[in-house]
């Protein structure tokens, strides 16, 4: 396997059925434990590879292969970063469920970027995704302390 499919797939995971882009979203929940300010280098990091390791793949045509998963990893660990340290599981769930939710239902601008062509494309919609679920778990920590 390529250095790149490597990358795109998280060493494999994208091929897991079924519900890849879900398997990629749940591989990077172990990051929670780390802090929020790893989880949001970790988010850069899985942005700027998966975006070179997709631009290095054969274009076959499809728009946003569903095995590629490093875009979810990169949108869940931004909404991972939004959780406080030590979170618990409460808070991480309702990080992947916010964070999958837009990224299955694709409200605007998560739509719009879902639009756009080649390696921006399939990393944006997701990276968009991630940050909408990171702008409500902040929400949530500012209206309510302590829930998350």
């Amino acid at each position: 396997m390529s250095p790149a499919m490597m990358v795109a797939t998280l060493g494999g995971i994208g091929r897991l059925r079924p519900a890849p882009g879900t398997w990629g979203s749940l591989a990077v929940l172990p990051a929670v434990l780390l802090g929020p300010s790893v989880a949001l280098l970790l988010a850069l990091a899985a942005a700027v590879a998966g975006w070179l390791a997709v631009r290095a793949l054969p274009q076959d045509g499809e728009h946003d292969p569903g095995w590629i998963v490093v875009d979810e990893a990169a949108g869940m660990l931004l909404a991972l970063a939004a959780l406080p340290a030590g979170a618990g599981w409460v808070g991480v769930a309702l990080a992947f469920l916010l964070f999958r939710a837009f990224d299955i239902l694709k409200p605007w601008p998560v739509s719009w970027a879902d639009r756009r062509a080649g390696a921006t494309g399939v990393m944006l919609d997701d990276i968009l995704a991630g940050a909408m679920a990171a702008a409500l778990l902040l929400a949530v920590r500012a209206i309510a302390p302590g829930v998350l």
